[in-house]
């Protein structure tokens, strides 16, 4: 991609991004608050003005020792002071709420998109290079509004006060005479050209030094995200890690991602003490440029003190605000960074969506669940199925098997409507159908919500006391309303049976176990099957495992190998 499509589509990004919230149906409270604080800049700007009049008329007081009216215009001062501190201190508070507001139409937005169509999980099957993306929905879009509020009304306040300057200026310059090879030339406001043409330079020239610091800023997000997310990954999977011993390793895993922060991070503070270096300049050389072209008219009596001091602050008003871009491009290169980060982020989850299911759900017959010239797919066409058709009355209990790799998990994937790739249709009768991993998630919260999820937590007491009865877990029933990490409390085997606890409220017709009971020992892993077969007589079970027990618990093998599969009744022999 070239420099010109890039800076397109960067701009393709921030348009799709901001124009959100501004058609939303938050957009006349949006309008109203910027409205609000445009026009108290407008205000803080009119007062400038008069203080630039002010300054006129307070010098020269001194120059004609007219002392009388010192206080007078002490007061006139302490008033526009006043009244610049009220609007100042409301601006800023407005324009917070705004930036607030919108910060949270923002996360609402892609946290939906995120959940919505399974985006979440798409986003780690294509294996997209959507990093953290817990990040760009909890930091950048933030960032976003932040950045994106403070250019807006930065901005607008520059041109409020680059045209009311412009003016004074303008007519403080006067009209700059001279000669060329005899021929007279006359330059009319020849200082607010001068001002023009040293803040285009300068903004080029601050282009031209700092450009580099939107991907630098891009990487050290991503660098900082990754950090952050191994130490994370340690934090998960801390016993794993205890029981191998790998703290070395892990340090050694800290120490490449920490060096890649620190190193990017040192390109960074070079390009911002360059761009700090000429920033500097830049504002040290326009404050002697103004005194350095009037001082010629000051010193032939041409200004009196007070329109020399009138015109300094008018010159360094319109320097200012024609260099708004030299003053801001650091935050306007952090807002290109955010924006190239969210704008992945969105791309990436709109391909999810774009992504057609090749798999048909069809309701079939009541109670029955079957597939029709079923194919399953890897995400690169690879086949680990191919026409697979079957049939499970209400109440069949179905064993998936064939060795590791084959596509047992991605079978059960496929069946339940979350892997899109393949083809084929499958009927679940309209029956509810529920999955049990091999490792259950247990969300944040209470424990009576871990068991219930994803269900409310409106079932009685007496119930869920019933349930962790059932699954050997009547210990726990006192702790229902415990807050707590349940994942990390709880061990690998306690939480497949509350699965198993999960399994009987919902009283599914369908039940599609992916090596479920791995982490339990023979004797309960028969007891589980077995409580299932007693409290719900009519579910179906469909499993997949590698445990010979599993045969005796079931009636029929689907087995898979290299593409093919062949469905059998299982024998005595394979139950022995």
């Amino acid at each position: 991609m070239s420099a010109h499509d890039d800076k397109l589509s960067t701009w393709k990004m921030f348009w799709s991004i901001f124009k959100g919230y501004w058609v939303s149906e938050k957009k006349w409270e949006a309008c109203g608050l910027l409205a609000i604080v445009i026009l108290l800049n407008f205000g803080m700007v009119y007062l400038l003005v008069r203080f630039n009049n002010w300054q006129k008329d307070f010098f020269g007081m001194f120059e004609k020792a007219d002392y009388s009216a010192f206080w007078p215009y002490i007061g006139e001062f302490t008033v526009i002071a006043f009244i610049f501190i009220f609007f100042a201190a409301n601006a800023l508070y407005l324009q917070e709420m705004l930036r607030l507001r919108w910060r949270v139409w923002l996360t609402d937005r892609f946290l939906k998109e995120w959940m919505e169509h399974q985006a979440y999980y798409r986003l780690q099957v294509l294996s997209s290079d959507t990093d953290n993306p817990d990040q760009r929905i909890s930091e950048d879009a933030g960032a976003f509004a932040r950045l994106t509020v403070e250019l807006l009304v930065g901005f607008l306040r520059k041109v409020t006060s680059l045209v009311a300057f412009s003016v004074i200026l303008w007519n403080l310059s006067g009209v700059l005479s001279f000669t060329v090879a005899g021929h007279a030339f006359a330059i009319h406001g020849y200082m607010f050209w001068a001002c023009l043409l040293y803040a285009v330079v300068g903004t080029w020239l601050a282009h031209v030094v700092g450009r580099k610091l939107i991907k630098l800023k891009y990487d050290q997000q991503k660098y900082e995200a990754d950090f952050r997310f191994s130490m994370m990954r340690v934090r998960e999977n801390s016993e794993s890690i205890a029981f191998y011993g790998g703290e070395r390793m892990e340090l050694a895993g800290f120490g490449e991602r920490f060096g890649q922060c620190v190193r990017n991070y040192l390109l960074l503070m070079r390009r911002h003490k360059l761009l700090s270096f000429y920033t500097n300049s830049y504002d040290q050389a326009a404050v002697i440029m103004p005194i350095l072209m009037a001082a010629p008219r000051m010193f032939s009596g041409g200004f009196q003190i007070g329109q020399f001091m009138q015109l300094t602050h008018a010159f360094a008003s319109v320097k200012d605000a024609l260099s708004f871009f030299v003053s801001a491009y650091g935050t306007i290169a952090s807002l290109a960074a955010v924006i190239r980060r969210l704008g992945l982020f969105t791309r990436h989850m709109k391909q999810t969506e774009a992504i057609t299911d090749g798999v048909r759900m069809i309701p079939g017959e009541k109670g029955r669940f079957a597939t029709s010239d079923l194919n399953v797919q890897l995400p690169d066409g690879r086949p680990l199925m191919r026409g697979c058709s079957l049939a499970l009355e209400p109440g069949g209990r179905l064993l998936v098997t064939g060795p590791s790799g084959c596509g047992k998990s991605t079978f059960l994937r496929t069946i339940s409507g979350i892997w899109p790739f393949g083809g084929g249709e499958v009927a679940t009768g309209g029956e509810t159908t529920l999955f049990l991993p091999q490792r259950p998630y247990l969300p944040l919260g209470t424990l009576r919500r871990a068991v219930c999820y994803p269900r409310e937590t409106d079932i009685d007491d007496a119930r869920l006391g019933e349930v962790l009865r059932l699954v050997d877990l009547e210990k726990l029933t006192p702790r229902l309303d415990e807050t707590d990490d349940w994942s990390r409390i709880l061990s690998l085997g306690e939480q497949q049976r509350i699965a198993f606890a999960r399994a009987l409220l919902a009283a599914p017709r369908w039940i599609f176990l992916d090596e479920a009971t791995s982490a339990l020992d023979e004797r309960r892993e028969k007891d589980m099957y077995d409580l299932l077969r007693r409290e719900l007589p009519d579910t179906g079970v469909v499993s997949v495992g590698h445990r010979s027990t599993l045969f005796s618990l079931h009636d029929t093998e689907l087995h898979m190998d290299g593409g093919e599969w062949l469905l059998r009744p299982i024998t005595a022999e394979q139950c022995a």
